[in-house]
Formats: C-alpha cells, sequence, structure tokens
C-alpha cells in the first residue's frame, strides 16, 4: 500500500475534533490554533507531536490541514478565506465520528475520480494553502543567519518600523537588531528584536534569557522565529514588564503576504463539490 493510501486513515481521525475545536473557539481560529487544541483535548503527548515529515515540517499539524482541506470540500467549513479557518452553517450543526470522517474522504476520492481529477493528498506533502506557506517558510529557513536577519529587518520596516538597524554584535543577550514603532505624533516605542532561524520550538529559557537582556534598553521585545513557541514560552513572554512580542512561522508567514514581500499572487481554482450535488441528485430523481 502506498504512502498516500495510508494517509486517509490518519488524518480523517481529526474531522471530528476539528469541528469541535471551531465550535468551541466561536466558529473560527488561527490553524495552529486549531493543531493546538486537538493536541491538548487528545493528551497527545510532546513525542507525537513532534514528528516530522521528510520535509521537516510537523506530521501532526500536517495531518490536521488535510482534515481541515477535506472538510472544505465537504462543505463544512469556508475555504475561500486564508490563514482563518471557518465553520459553514453545515459545520456547526454537523458532529463527526471517525468512521463519518472515513464515508466523507472517501467520497472526495470518488468524486474526483469521477472527474479524471488527481486524487487529493497524493500530489503534495500538504493542502495546497499549506503547501504554499511551507515554501515560503523552506526559502527563510534556507538563509543564513545574517541574511535571515537582514530579511527580518526589511519586513519591520515594511510593517511601520523606522530606524530599524542589524546590530550583528555576538554576545549581547541574543539581540540582532534594533527598530522604533511610531505609535502616534506624540507616542513612540523602541524595540529590540531577535531572529531565529528555526524548525522547532524556542523555549521558556530563550523568551526569558532574551527579556533579561532587554530590562532597561527598550520599551518591547520581539522575537521572530520561522519555528514555533512552547507553551510555558508563551506564558514567560507574556509574564511581567517588559513584554515580548512572539511572532511564529504561521504569523512570519502572513506578515511576509501581507507586505507581499518574497511572493507574488497567484489564483487558483478548486473544484467545489458541493455545487455538483444539486445536479447529481437530480440524475437520481430522474
Amino acid at each position: 500500500m502506498t504512502e498516500a493510501r495510508k494517509k486517509p486513515s490518519e488524518f480523517v481521525k481529526w474531522m471530528g475534533p476539528l469541528l469541535d475545536c471551531l465550535r468551541a473557539l466561536g466558529g473560527s481560529a488561527k490553524p495552529r490554533e486549531v493543531s493546538a487544541w486537538i493536541a491538548e483535548s487528545q493528551k497527545m503527548s510532546a513525542q507525537k507531536r513532534g514528528e516530522t515529515l521528510k520535509s521537516g515540517e510537523e506530521r501532526f499539524h500536517n495531518q490536521v490541514a488535510w482534515a481541515r482541506q477535506y472538510l472544505a470540500w465537504e462543505g463544512l467549513l469556508d475555504g475561500s478565506r486564508r490563514g482563518i479557518w471557518t465553520l459553514t452553517p453545515k459545520g456547526w450543526e454537523t458532529h463527526l465520528t471517525e468512521q463519518d470522517g472515513r464515508m466523507i474522504s472517501r467520497r472526495v476520492v470518488t468524486q474526483t475520480a469521477d472527474t479524471g481529477a488527481t486524487t487529493p493528498i497524493e500530489d503534495a506533502a500538504a493542502p495546497p494553502e499549506e503547501a504554499a506557506d511551507a515554501a515560503l517558510l523552506s526559502a527563510l529557513r534556507k538563509l543564513s543567519p545574517s541574511g535571515f536577519e537582514r530579511v527580518c529587518q526589511r519586513l519591520l520596516r515594511e510593517s511601520g518600523f523606522e530606524n530599524v538597524t542589524v546590530t550583528g554584535r555576538s554576545h549581547d543577550g541574543g539581540i540582532d537588531g534594533i527598530g522604533v514603532l511610531q505609535v502616534n505624533a506624540l507616542v513612540s516605542l523602541k524595540v529590540l528584536f531577535q531572529c531565529k532561524r528555526y524548525k522547532h520550538s524556542v523555549s521558556r529559557e530563550q523568551v526569558g534569557d532574551f527579556r533579561s537582556a532587554i530590562i532597561g534598553r527598550a520599551d518591547k521585545g520581539i522575537i521572530l522565529t520561522t519555528g514555533t513557541f512552547r507553551v510555558d514560552a508563551v506564558s514567560e513572554a507574556n509574564r511581567t514588564i517588559p513584554l515580548v512580542e512572539l511572532i511564529d512561522g504561521e504569523r512570519l508567514v502572513t506578515m511576509f503576504q501581507n507586505a507581499k514581500l518574497g511572493v507574488k499572487p497567484r489564483v487558483v481554482y478548486e473544484v467545489d463539490q458541493s455545487f455538483f450535488d444539486q445536479f447529481r441528485a437530480t440524475e437520481r430523481e430522474g
């Protein structure tokens, strides 16, 4: 049995929890919020969550992303908005077992086969939206440390910061640069930033060390990483003044896309299987 044929048996079990998550979070959430919620609700071990694909991407998050893609094809999620997973009215009312998920998977595979399209999941390690984001992260991770610092400098400047400078000094508490954010005509903030070109997670200790380095030197700190932040690292960032803003790989991708840096817009059309359902129903009636 090929890897492509094995994957549906893995990701279908997250379809029901994904719908449960979005209901619990008010109907919509960012992808990483969904993965974290499901992992916590399922009491998933850190070892299981840490498994990666050959591409270096997280296996579990990849599976959740494919569950989302199939639910969107089924009409249970709104697939029109990037970066936010949103329930449709049908999705609000639908509760799925793992067996229900398998039926959805088989139905989508059958429908794509009927139309002559390639079966979803066979041609990519990630769904189309996730694959594009992963490609951008991969490009950032392939930069040298100094190259990543300079591209973050450009991103901060495009995001409204002024006088952004990469310090390039070693033994400076992990501080890679400085900038000024002009809040309004009267108020400005001095911000120190750190750049971590990671695949893995930033730890609580690393956030704490960075905070210690900026105390008395800036109003705020920012850590930008192509990886993620551990839960205790997020708590550490919000623990006390000065607060440290955490920008993980997912948020970093969104910032680059919003600033149109290193990306080119592309229109992609997906087959809306739900549109054809009305005509299939007509055939059955006839």
